[in-house]
């Protein structure tokens, strides 16, 4: 028995915005991949299972002495810990106003082949009390609990 050209182009419609709408949400999917910023402690990028390939946060805080600035060029190297564990961050930007060793600090950007954190922006605390979310976690995967009151 043969289908009738109207309930054949029905289907074919119907089959048509099926395939569409995957196609839409499979490239949506694609996309909002490629944006995705993972975040990692010190330490998960100092055991090696950070990726090298893509854009990253990082989140800890600036350790004491360990802030370089250049003396003719924006660059500024710095080590972000968890306490934990230490990694360097290369920063060639404008340092935020809020940016002080010992404070919180979340930095995005890509690990190099060397280990060394090379960072397109840099984000400080707000205040002397506030202390990010992600910076707070880092802390406490690595063993040494922050006082959530003082978020």
């Amino acid at each position: 028995m043969a289908m009738k050209p109207h309930r054949k182009k029905r289907l074919l419609i119907i089959l048509g915005s099926v395939f569409g709408v995957a196609a839409i949400v499979g490239l949506v999917l694609y996309a909002s991949e490629q944006q995705m910023n993972l975040f990692y402690t010190p330490t998960e990028m100092a055991s090696g299972i950070a990726p090298t390939d893509r854009v990253l946060r990082i989140g800890g805080l600036v350790k004491e002495g360990s802030v370089k600035r250049s003396e003719s060029t924006l660059l500024t190297t710095f080590i972000v810990t968890d306490l934990a564990e230490d990694v360097t961050v290369t920063y060639d930007k404008i340092m935020p106003d809020l940016f002080r060793e010992g404070q919180g600090v979340v930095a995005m950007g890509k690990l190099n082949d060397q280990g060394v954190f090379v960072a397109s922006s840099v984000l400080a605390k707000h205040d002397e009390e506030y202390k990010a979310p992600e910076v707070l976690d880092a802390l406490e995967r690595a063993g040494h609990p922050v006082d959530k009151e003082s978020k």
